[in-house]
């Protein structure tokens, strides 16, 4: 199993762990890049109000990871800009392979306007 210490992803029972960090309010919904803790920073557009939020996190990772969206769950963190999460049926590895390909380029993974 290669290290995954610079990266906050780990392998869960069914599929990957995860840990972000949210910019609500956004000009766009995009990843950001990697922090010095391997958290993976997003922006989103939505504000934090009513579950918007979280609502966008949830699809931008479904269309990123190229999962299902029932497949993405918030595991702690609703209500905080720090969230652990979990994507069933994806391997870390490829989790890690995808996050660190949009973090490269210097403006990231951008959702697409649908």
């Amino acid at each position: 199993m290669r290290n995954r210490k610079e990266l906050n992803i780990t392998d869960a029972s069914q599929g990957a762990a995860i840990t972000v960090k949210i910019v609500p309010k956004a000009n766009r919904t995009e990843i950001v890049g990697i922090q010095e803790d391997g958290t993976i920073k997003i922006r989103l557009m939505a504000a934090p109000v009513e579950g918007e939020a979280n609502e966008e996190l949830i699809s931008f990772l479904a269309q990123f990871l190229e999962v299902d969206a029932h497949n993405i769950e918030i595991l702690a963190g609703a209500n905080n800009r720090r969230k652990l999460i979990t994507v069933l049926n994806v391997r870390a590895e490829d989790v890690e392979a995808r996050v660190r390909a949009a973090a490269i380029h210097t403006e990231g993974f951008v959702a697409d306007d649908d």
